[in-house]
């Protein structure tokens, strides 16, 4: 599996995350990906799941922002397993959130 699909099906794990949080706490938060980095360990092939366990670095973040009208960021990872379970590629995303006003 090429790279760049790994790449969108990872982000997409981290910031459907983000979005869901934004929604549910009724501000007006914009969402950006800062920074990103990624590594591969076994050629992806066939169905791959990404799974990201990091929600919970979201609502401190959020706070912060609305708290005080300053930008904030945090790293979520996205690990993507193959069928036989092992994990094949690893992404990290630098989220920048910032409430406006």
């Amino acid at each position: 599996m090429f790279w760049a699909v790994q790449g969108m099906a990872a982000e997409f794990s981290t910031g459907v995350l983000v979005t869901d949080k934004i929604r549910q706490s009724g501000k007006k938060i914009s969402m950006l990906v800062a920074s990103n980095k990624a590594s591969f360990s076994k050629k992806a092939t066939g169905k791959i799941t990404f799974t990201c366990e990091d929600g919970n670095l979201i609502q401190d973040a959020l706070d912060h922002t609305v708290a005080t009208g300053e930008g904030q960021t945090f790293w979520m990872r996205s690990e993507g397993v193959n069928e036989e379970g092992v994990v094949v590629s690893t992404f990290d995303f630098e989220w920048t959130v910032k409430h406006k006003s």
